[in-house]
């Protein structure tokens, strides 16, 4: 999937420059301020003003193209790893949604010819957040270089999270919360660790002690340590996340926690408060001078930041299976390994679709189950089409030496952010069309 500059997407910004002199523009003079060569935002340099309001969202900006630009080249290179482990098409063809369809479909098939019965998929999502502590930091330092009168300490500064707050809350949290007890807890929603079986029941994930059913795998004892198609006795581990009818030891995700759970609960929802931690969202600092006329840019300005610094931890993924029979052991172990691979790539797929989705779609899942209005890329490029147009007119001071700068760096950046959207959406298809095969191999 190449990807390559598009001029249909360049919106010059000429209009919004009506507000600058002639002579401003003309050439660079020392003596009205700084003087240098211009930063690009396409090159990574984002100082382009010596303005903290206006500059943050340049450096947005480049952050959003490389992640997008690392999206995209991680994605490719898993796919084509996973083409050449299962044998499938020609070295240096074109990564697109079509290539990934019929790589999908040719590992449906050896699946088919190698196991018996269905394969199963325990899959907990990856989790992406914006953090906080970007918008906060970024704040800080606007609005000092703003001179702004602070008044707290910016350490102290907390941020109001528009979506879901992943950490400490110091208001009520309405969903989902996620704590650990030591020793284990009676969890009645999903838990991520392993599950303390009191009596034999089923288990969506690995079974460690004795199965009713069909094993997929055995320990040295002969003990189940594998996937169960029957009733399990001992421990299931659910790293991915599955209810547990015992004791959760690990993490218990639940909109219905006990009050042993709250002593140590984590918010995973929205936060009627000041959040800490992970935002899924648009993340507010509030300023740390309200009386200082540049904290309303310098917020938009850090939100930008934070909102463009989407993290997501890698989700977790299980692939349970039994062997067809009559496969001898270099074939087990030949096909074992194109599992393994398949597991490994799927889980740095699903991680990178998840950030490119939050990113471009507001949907931090990557799976079409949530969205945040509007999404980053499109919060960003209004904010910044607004904060450019206050510097054109004179509301945001630059210096006169730097001035000759803001054009050209205004021109690159909407035109990249046009051409992220547009190359992005190439990847997402493709990106969706692995998820959907993967998905569909557990029938």
């Amino acid at each position: 999937m190449q990807v390559l500059r598009n001029k249909a997407f360049s919106l010059a910004a000429v209009g919004l420059f009506t507000g600058f002199s002639a002579s401003a523009m003309q050439g660079c003079d020392p003596d009205n301020g700084l003087c240098g060569p211009c930063g690009s935002v396409l090159e990574g340099s984002v100082s382009i003003v010596n303005n903290a309001r206006v500059d943050g969202f340049f450096r947005a900006i480049a952050d959003l193209n490389g992640a997008f630009v690392s999206v995209n080249a991680d994605f490719e290179a898993n796919i084509r790893a996973l083409a050449e482990v299962w044998g499938y098409g020609e070295a240096g063809a074109a990564i697109d949604a079509d290539f990934v369809a019929g790589l999908m479909g040719h590992i449906q098939g050896e699946i088919t010819a190698n196991v018996s019965g269905s394969l199963s998929i325990n899959y907990a999502p990856p989790k992406c957040s914006a953090d906080v502590n970007v918008a906060v930091e970024a704040q800080a330092q606007c609005e000092a270089q703003a001179e702004c009168d602070v008044e707290v300490d910016p350490g102290e500064v907390s941020v109001t999270c528009e979506g879901t707050c992943s950490g400490s809350c110091s208001g009520e949290c309405s969903g989902a919360v996620s704590c650990q007890v030591e020793g284990g807890i009676s969890c009645e929603g999903s838990c991520e660790g392993a599950c303390e079986l009191s009596a034999a029941a089923t288990c969506e994930g690995t079974c460690r002690g004795t199965c009713s059913g069909e094993c997929s795998a055995q320990d040295g004892e002969g003990n189940c340590a594998g996937a169960c198609d029957g009733m399990c006795e001992g421990t299931c581990e659910v790293s991915a996340g599955a209810s547990c009818t015992g004791t959760c030891h690990g993490s218990c995700v639940t909109e219905a926690p006990s009050a042993e759970c709250m002593a140590t609960a984590e918010c995973r929802g929205s936060c009627m408060g000041e959040c800490s931690g992970g935002c899924e969202g648009t993340a507010r600092p509030p300023s740390a001078s309200a009386d200082c006329e540049a904290s309303a840019d310098c917020e938009a300005s850090a939100s930008a930041q934070a909102s463009a610094k989407i993290e997501c931890t890698p989700p977790s993924l299980e692939i349970n299976f039994a062997f067809a029979g009559g496969l001898d052991a270099a074939a087990q172990a030949s096909f074992m390994a194109k599992i393994s691979e398949l597991r490994v790539r799927a889980a740095a797929i699903l991680q990178g679709t998840a950030q490119l989705r939050g990113l471009i779609d507001g949907d931090f899942n990557g799976d079409g189950t949530a969205e945040v209005s509007p999404s980053p890329i499109a919060n960003i490029q209004t904010q910044f089409t607004g904060l450019i147009d206050a510097a054109a007119s004179g509301e945001i001071k630059i210096a006169a030496g730097l001035v000759p700068c803001l054009m050209p760096a205004t021109d690159e950046a909407i035109e990249l952010l046009g051409e992220v959207r547009a190359n992005a959406q190439g990847t997402i298809s493709a990106q969706v069309e692995f998820s959907a095969g993967l998905f569909a191999i557990a029938g």
